[in-house]
């Protein structure tokens, strides 16, 4: 499986999409002063356990948007907070070359 995402990754290019919730997960916990597992989380927002963890885990890994609804739902928070936009450096470099 990871062989299929590293080929996947090369051949398409990586993803510049990060899913926050690991930090999200912390933040929550912090505030009701306790632990939070991966499956609680998954109980709470009836995603599977694994594409939880793969959304943690695995870079340039996709999900349905019911997914990022149910988290937003849990979490009490907007897309915006689960997921960010992190530029890949060749992106960087490429659009800088093009300015004279």
């Amino acid at each position: 499986m990871q062989l299929f995402c590293f080929i996947r990754n090369y051949l398409v290019g990586a993803t510049m999409i990060r899913f926050r919730i690991t930090e999200l997960l912390a933040d929550k916990q912090f505030k009701e002063g306790r632990r939070i597992t991966l499956m609680e989380l998954a109980e709470a927002t009836g995603i599977n356990r694994m594409t939880l963890s793969r959304m943690i885990n695995t870079k340039g890994y996709s999900t349905v948007t019911d997914n990022l609804d149910k988290m937003c739902a849990y979490f009490g928070c907007l897309v915006g907070d689960i997921a960010e936009y992190i530029p890949e450096e060749n992106s960087v470099k490429s659009s800088g070359s093009d300015t004279k």
